[in-house]
């Protein structure tokens, strides 16, 4: 048997696969998909590319059936997707995209990413490239295997479906999935469990007395959405009182209730919000399962159905269900209960064999029992019975007469009967029915007048045993009444209604209309599922499926107006677009047959309308209508296009179009031409463009002028627009063809923008790169240079070269890297690196020469073990060339270095003290180290516009107009060391500093030497008494004049008003003090 359906499922497989890898189609295949699933194989057999084995387990590993089944729903839905990138990969059309699946595609993200192995399938299709953003094919494969792929989407499709029947209980071999799948344990092999008693809680259960022999129950099967069950089962007793059960309770492991039961049970709060679902009476064996009267003809293996021959016809006539694999089933030996006449559940009436319905109570033959609702009287004036006196009333009376109960209220319940034995000899004693108010004197338990219980006499009362015998076995609890029917079916409605409400609003937040959820619902409103999730997953594969069966069908009209008749066949299929299979699919409804036939008549609608425009071809009518998505102004744009064409052809490729001639007489003519050319926006605008050009002497050309008057309708800015001189070239051009920069107002040409920018580019630094008029923005401030190049690199895409335009690019990365802080430049050359080591000893990559990375001095085999301080002192103190050079060598050590990007320079401070690095043109006091601005500065109450910097009281700038005796007595005041006679003893009339002369060679300085300094000019011996009290921080606030202190107050904002009529030496000691909290200068370099 296991060869026959192997041999079946390779036969299958290989006449599917074929279909599937050159149609792409899953219509095509969907009969075979469905015969593979109801084959009975082994798993690892049916499915040798797909790990469904492994998927399942992974994706069902939960604690109850409720979060199997929601596991199984989202694998559904997850394999649906899967199934439709198959179908893309393998379709003769694939989309423009296949190569790549999106990670970020929120459909994507809610089902193959949601489930467990939905990225292993991806894998299989061939998605094997890991992308930031997703899976994508290799880049050396150009087509998909369309063979491989097919077979993996078979798989696919095969498993989806098997999961599919799985949910909703129709699987004809779900003990296939017995130890994949948990909770999907047969009927037969269920545990007979009995009702627990003794782990319940306190206050978990109401106090319900349980017999004291319950028959053993058998917990219900799992229910699958909507309440059907998930395989075939039998329920026993109820649980607690062991009566025939109504309704079994999912939440409560499966428990079977009666209805009096239910209602106790789940009266307590942390249980009355559990789902219950009606138990059907299930039909006995032999009967269908549909109609409930006639004899089984045949069985579904794909449903699990067994028909009697009619319903077999109506049921499987539905296009969802032609496909089911049925057999004929031989007509049973043994006499068939539904040959002989049956007896109704709930009034006992004995039915005829045939009959349906109760002749008496109208009830359907397989209905449970109900308790019925109390008889209400045919006519107001008829007489009426009490239900509690049983006295027999007139019609016009509301109350009893005897009771004095209303006409309506039903019989009262049998009062408890008292705990407290009474005397055995009292027998004569009266007593009063309860119920009927009479007074009867025989001992006896009910009443002469009514016949029913009341309350006896003490000695006819039961004894303590009689009465513990009672409290052993108490009565069942009685169901409560039965709501109105009216008043329940009202409440329904309403119910329902405001589920729907919600539903449409929160589909509106997602952007889904009203209509497509309440077709939605029509669909999947039996089961969990959302309307908006499964117009998302499942209406494409619905919409196909209509495009299909429309496709191949066609809709016969008797008359005009006439209902359509069946459909029937159709050799040639008709090519049909999912827009307007979604269109039919909503006017009528969510019904597929209603929206195969709608989408037919709006099909055959649109194309008479064609006809009757004049296109005859019906083939080119179709096909223009699914590219136009069903609209038929779409649909008659692409038809005429063809016809428009040799028009097009004749008038503008043909026939140059004719310069538009300004001095044409014909001026309306001129107008028309100028409106259709360039859209301008009136008729007016085009005569103001014809007067500007009839002007005499007029130069513009007509695109700068249309281009004008489409900015403004004034005439005079319109010539201001027009005229516009370039600083640069003193040309004039109109605004148009000029151009700006963001960091100012001045505009130039576009030759003269392109041709400044290469050069600056070419021959320049970065940071020359600025206004050619009026050299914007200050290049010194790093947060306005960065958003001025950020804007730059904009204009400058569309007008440098290629070549340009990446050496800009190349200049600017070198700009950003000398921000970094681990930046060097080499001592030995112009180079500059990225020293990523914490060794002192670097090596230039440029010119392999090896420095310091700390103080910047060529590397010496000395400075190995030693600090940058006690290398420099130890050449002063064993370096004979050093020894010789004396306090030049200490000027060239303490050189200039760039703040901005760190390159030192071997010149000395003197002269002025502007300085601008070659590296990356910062400008800077070489005093101090403080930036120099051309414009107003950020610093407070600066009102200087032109070129300045703000120095501190202790840099060079100030302190080099002091006299030499004045710097030293600074210096001694400190107790700090100077020197005042050459290094070798002997006094030279020349200095000796070397510094670099404009011929760009260094030479010594040459000026004339004074005794007492040292050997060096008086700039150069100012230069190192500075460079002493900078490394000393000494403050020469003390050392100022009268005059100077002022002065510094004024500079450093320091307040210089008189306190009272205070004397000078105690406002210049006031003033003096507070100048001195001033701090120093932070930048200035203080090397030892």
């Amino acid at each position: 048997m296991s060869g026959d359906a192997s041999a079946q499922m390779e036969e299958v497989r290989r006449r599917s696969q074929s279909l599937l890898s050159s149609s792409g189609l899953a219509q095509d295949v969907k009969a075979e998909v469905q015969t593979m699933a109801g084959v009975l194989l082994p798993l690892s057999e049916k499915y040798r590319l797909l790990g469904a084995e492994t998927m399942l387990r992974e994706n069902t590993a939960c604690s109850n059936t409720l979060e199997v089944l929601e596991s199984l729903s989202r694998l559904v839905k997850a394999l649906s997707i899967l199934e439709k990138y198959g179908c893309n990969l393998t379709s003769p059309t694939r989309p423009r995209y296949w190569r790549s699946v999106k990670h970020n595609n929120p459909v994507f993200r809610s089902t193959v990413d949601a489930v467990k192995g939905g990225r292993a399938v991806l894998f299989l299709y061939g998605y094997t490239s890991q992308q930031p953003d997703g899976l994508s094919f290799p880049d050396d494969v150009s087509q998909p295997d369309a063979a491989h792929v097919a077979a993996v989407t078979l798989e696919v499709m095969t498993l989806r479906t098997e999961v599919d029947m799985l949910v909703k209980g129709t699987h004809p071999h779900p003990e296939s999935f017995r130890d994949v799948v948990p909770f999907l344990v047969p009927p037969e092999e269920l545990e007979v469990v009995g009702v627990p008693s003794g782990d319940q809680q306190p206050g978990d259960e109401p106090c319900v007395p349980s017999p004291p022999s319950p028959p053993p129950q058998t917990p219900p099967p799992p229910q699958a959405s909507g309440g059907e069950p998930l395989r075939p089962s039998t329920v026993g007793d109820c649980s607690l009182c062991g009566a025939a059960p109504s309704l079994v309770c999912s939440s409560c492991d499966s428990r079977a209730f009666c209805d009096a039961c239910d209602d106790l049970f789940h009266r307590h709060p942390s249980r009355d919000q559990h789902k219950r679902d009606q138990l059907q009476q299930q039909p006995p064996p032999g009967i269908c399962t549909i109609c409930g009267t006639s004899a089984v003809q045949a069985q579904c293996s794909t449903c699990s159905q067994k028909l009697c021959d009619n319903c077999d016809q109506l049921f499987h006539s539905h296009p969802d269900r032609r496909g089911h694999s049925r057999s004929l089933l031989a007509a049973p030996k043994t006499s068939s209960p539904s040959l002989s006449p049956w007896q109704c559940a709930r009034c006992t009436t004995v039915n005829p064999t045939r009959a349906v319905l109760c002749a008496t109570c109208e009830r359907p033959r397989l209905a449970a029992a109900q308790e019925a609702p109390p008889p209400v009287p045919s006519s107001p004036n008829a007489e009426w019975r009490c239900r509690s006196c049983t006295v027999v009333n007139q019609g016009s009376s509301i109350l009893c007469e005897v009771c004095e109960r209303p006409r309506l209220a039903t019989r009262p319940p049998a009062a408890p009967l008292p705990t407290s034995p009474g005397a055995p000899g009292e027998s004569g004693e009266k007593w009063m029915c309860q119920f009927c108010t009479y007074v009867n004197t025989s001992p006896a338990v009910v009443c002469e007048m009514c016949n029913l219980g009341g309350s006896p006499p003490a000695s006819l009362q039961q004894t303590p045993a009689a009465a513990k015998d009672q409290a052993a076995s108490p009565p069942r609890p009685q169901p409560k009444a039965r709501v109105d029917v009216e008043v329940k079916r009202q409440k329904m409605m309403r119910d329902d209604g405001l589920r729907l409400v919600q539903q449409i609003r929160e589909a509106e937040k997602r952007g889904v209309s009203a209509e497509e959820v309440y077709a939605a619902i029509g669909v999947c409103g039996g089961s969990n599922t959302s309307p908006c999730d499964w117009l998302t997953s499942d209406l494409p594969h619905l919409l196909d499926e209509i495009c299909a069966m429309a496709a191949s069908v066609q809709v016969e009209r008797d008359g005009e107006g006439a209902e359509p008749s069946a459909p029937v066949v159709k050799g040639d299929g008709a090519k049909l677009s999912r827009a307007e299979a979604k269109l039919a699919w909503l006017s009528a409804g969510g019904d597929t047959n209603k929206a195969v036939t709608q989408l037919l008549r709006d099909r055959q609608v649109k194309m008479k309308e064609l006809r009757s425009l004049g296109f005859r071809e019906a083939s080119r009518c179709e096909e223009a209508l699914r590219l136009s998505g069903g609209e038929v102004k779409g649909a008659l744009s692409l038809l005429q296009r063809p016809l428009l064409e040799p028009f097009h052809q004749r008038i503008w490729t043909d026939q140059p179009e004719p310069p538009i001639d300004p001095q044409d007489p014909d001026k309306q003519r001129t107008c028309r031409r100028l409106l259709a050319l360039y859209e301008l926006p009136s008729w007016g605008r085009c005569e103001l463009v014809l007067s500007l050009l009839q002007e005499p002497g007029v130069t513009f050309s007509l695109e700068d002028v249309v281009q004008a008057v489409k900015e403004s309708h004034d005439k005079d800015f319109i010539k201001r627009l027009l005229v516009n001189e370039c600083p640069c070239c003193l040309s004039a051009f109109p605004r148009s063809k000029m151009q700006s920069l963001t960091s100012c107002q001045c505009s130039v040409c576009h030759e003269c923008f392109r041709l400044h920018f290469t050069i600056a580019v070419r021959d320049k630094h970065i940071r020359d790169m600025v206004c050619p008029v009026c050299s914007e923005p200050d290049i010194n401030d790093p947060q306005q240079l960065d958003s001025y190049f950020s804007t730059l690199d904009i204009q400058l895409r569309n007008c440098l070269q290629p070549d340009e335009y990446e050496l800009f690019h190349k200049k600017l990365t070198e700009h950003a890297l000398m921000k970094d802080p681990k930046f060097l430049w080499c001592c030995h050359c112009t180079s500059g690196f990225i020293n990523d080591g914490d060794q002192l000893k670097v090596t230039c990559p440029s010119c392999r020469r090896s420095f310091c990375a700390q103080c910047k001095k060529p590397w010496e085999a000395q400075h190995q073990d030693l600090s940058c301080e006690q290398f420099q002192q130890w050449k002063r103190d064993n370096d004979p060339e050093y020894q010789r050079q004396g306090l030049a060598g200490f000027l060239r050590d303490n050189s200039i270095t760039c703040p901005s990007c760190r390159f030192q320079y071997a010149l000395t401070k003197g002269g002025c003290m502007h300085f601008s690095c070659s590296q990356c043109r910062y400008q800077f006091c070489s005093g101090c180290n403080n930036p120099y601005h051309k414009t107003v500065c950020k610093a407070p109450q600066c009102s200087c516009p032109g070129l300045h910097a703000h120095h501190p009281r202790d840099c060079l700038f100030y302190l080099r107009d002091w006299e030499p005796p004045r710097l030293q007595a600074l210096l001694q005041r400190s107790s700090v060391d100077f020197n005042t006679d050459p290094s070798d003893g002997s006094q030279s009339e020349a200095c000796c500093v070397m510094e670099q002369k404009d011929e760009k060679t260094e030479s010594p300085c040459g000026l004339h030497t004074q005794p007492g300094q040292a050997g060096l000019c008086e700039k150069h011996y100012k230069e190192y008494l500075v460079s002493l009290i900078n490394a000393h921080s000494l403050d020469p606030a003390p050392l100022y004049e009268a005059s100077e202190v002022i002065r510094a107050c004024e500079r450093y904002l320091v307040d210089t008003q008189r306190v009272g009529d205070e004397d000078e030496d105690v406002f210049l000691a006031r003033l003096l003090k507070k100048l001195m909290e001033v701090p120093l200068g932070e930048k200035v370099p203080r090397n030892k």
